[in-house]
């Protein structure tokens, strides 16, 4: 149904001191938690191939071992979806606003709607990242997994037992991060967190962790080695109040897998149809966030 005269009726005469509805909006969060590129295809796909093993003892005389396992593992899927909203409003409705410089019928708020779906959207590659998704393929895990498949065993971006955030947790997350991550052919390779992705209810706890000199939480006169560890978390961290979990945390890794692909920009059409005489405005979007590597980030999903 179009946006009639009994929806606007108070904008139909003088008097009104004003008309509010629209706000400030939340600033852009999604380009802090993945890289973001460009698409020219409706699938994206990502090979992660196996590169060569560990060196071999050699005896003397002998032969020299030749590695032949090398070669493509998975393949890492990203499809892109529409996004699209509209509204209609009627002739009449516009034709006797009075107050059209402050609702203006041709701006309803299409960019602020578009723009929050896509948080939305984003935030989910996390709050889904527990389960697996058969679309997106790859290794056959959930984004966090203990269970990642190597060649001749697993890497793990999740704690065996899910933990809340705290200074033990935290710090065992960065030794983890970057003492077991390996990639498809078994050898260590520099992983390192750089950045946590929290939602608003963890913040105080992160900022005690990260902002205070000495320990957090204890009356120690220890060095607080958060900051020092492994490297530290030397973006900080982002605060996502689209996370649906408040107790779930994130890391993101030094390591590259976290995307964002734009297909077709966001862009806005408008029309009068010609046997109503309704204004028609639409919008359209076209882009996808998806994972191509588990080892980009590190995540635990306490319940409470």
């Amino acid at each position: 149904m179009p946006i009639a005269l009994s929806a606007i009726r108070n904008e139909l005469l003088p008097g009104l001191r004003g008309v509010i509805g629209k706000y400030e909006m939340i600033p852009r969060i999604y380009d802090k938690m993945f890289d973001i590129g460009s698409s020219e295809m409706a699938l994206e796909r990502t090979s992660e191939m196996r590169y060569l093993a560990l060196a071999q003892l050699k005896g003397e005389g002998g032969s020299t071992l030749f590695d032949e396992g090398a070669g493509e593992r998975f393949v890492w899927n990203q499809e892109h979806m529409e996004i699209g909203l509209g509204y209609a409003i009627t002739r009449k409705a516009i034709d006797d606003n009075l107050y059209k410089r402050q609702f203006n019928p041709s701006n309803l708020g299409l960019i602020e709607s578009f723009a929050q779906t896509k948080e939305i959207y984003g935030a989910n590659v996390f709050n889904t990242g527990f389960a697996v998704n058969s679309a997106i393929g790859g290794d056959g895990q959930a984004l966090y997994s203990a269970n990642h498949p190597i060649d001749g065993g697993v890497y793990a971006n999740t704690p065996t037992t899910a933990v809340d955030l705290n200074e033990a947790t935290l710090l065992n997350a960065q030794v983890t991060i970057s003492s077991t991550i390996k990639d498809q052919a078994g050898l260590l390779v520099f992983a390192r967190a750089r950045k946590a992705v929290i939602p608003p209810a963890l913040e105080p706890v992160m900022l005690r962790l990260l902002k205070t000199e000495l320990r957090p939480g204890t009356a120690d006169n220890d060095v607080n080695v958060i900051p020092f560890t492994a490297g530290g978390l030397p973006d900080g961290y982002v605060v996502n109040p689209f996370l649906t979990s408040p107790f779930a945390w994130f890391l993101l890794t030094n390591i590259k897998g976290m995307l964002y692909l734009q297909r077709v920009p966001f862009e806005t059409d408008m029309q009068v149809d010609f046997v109503t005489d309704n204004l028609l405005v639409k919008g359209y979007e076209r882009y996808s966030f998806a994972y191509y590597n588990p080892r980009s980030t590190w995540g635990s999903n306490p319940t409470s």
